[in-house]
C-alpha cells in the first residue's frame, strides 16, 4: 500500500513539475529566447488594373528590372553579407483572389527565420493562421491575418535555390 501511495505521489509530483515548467516555458517571450520572428521584408504585393503595363511603366520610368512576376531586389544580409537576399515587388491583378480573405488593396511578404517554430508559437497567441505551411525549392510559406483583416505573408527563405531560379527564368535583379 505504502508503495502504491509513493508511486502514485510521485506521478502526480512529476506531472505537476512538467505542467509548471510547460507554463514557464509558454510565457517566456521570443526575445528572452532569441528566437526572431522578421528578419526583413521578403516582398510587396498589391492589387492594379493591368499589372503588365504597370510593370512596364516602371521599367521605363525608375529603372526596374521586371519580368512577368514584377520586380526582385538583390541585397546583402546584414548578418551575413557574403550572403544574398531578396525582396519581391509584385503588382496583381486587381481581380485576384490571392489576397482573399482578406479585402485589401496590398499584401506584405516578410522574411522570418524558422517557420514551423514562428507559427506554432503564433497560433498559442491566438493568431489566424489562414493557410498550411507550403514548401517549394525556394522556402516555405504560410499566410496569417493580422488585427485589422490583413492577409500577411511568411516566407522562411532558401535564398541559394531563389538566386537559382531568377537565373534559370532569366530575370535581372536589381542592386
Amino acid at each position: 500500500m505504502k508503495k502504491r501511495i509513493t508511486v502514485t505521489i510521485i506521478l502526480l509530483a512529476t506531472f505537476g513539475l512538467g505542467f509548471g515548467f510547460r507554463s514557464l516555458v509558454d510565457r517566456i517571450s521570443p526575445a528572452q529566447t532569441g528566437m526572431k520572428r522578421v528578419t526583413g521584408i521578403g516582398g510587396v504585393f498589391f492589387k492594379c488594373k493591368d499589372p503588365r503595363k504597370l510593370r512596364e511603366w516602371y521599367k521605363t520610368h525608375l529603372g526596374l528590372n521586371t519580368n512577368q512576376y514584377g520586380a526582385v531586389f538583390e541585397w546583402h544580409q546584414g548578418a551575413d553579407s557574403t550572403q544574398k537576399g531578396f525582396t519581391q515587388w509584385g503588382p496583381f491583378s486587381e481581380t485576384t483572389k490571392y489576397f482573399d480573405p482578406s479585402t485589401r488593396e496590398f499584401m506584405i511578404n516578410y522574411r522570418v527565420e524558422n517557420l514551423e517554430a514562428l507559427v506554432e508559437l503564433l497560433k498559442q497567441e491566438g493568431v489566424t493562421i489562414a493557410d498550411k505551411i507550403e514548401t517549394v525549392e525556394y522556402g516555405k510559406f504560410v499566410h496569417i491575418i493580422d488585427l485589422e483583416g490583413t492577409k500577411i505573408e511568411l516566407w522562411e527563405p532558401n535564398d541559394i535555390e531563389f538566386d537559382k531560379l531568377g537565373k534559370k527564368i532569366g530575370a535581372l535583379t536589381n542592386k
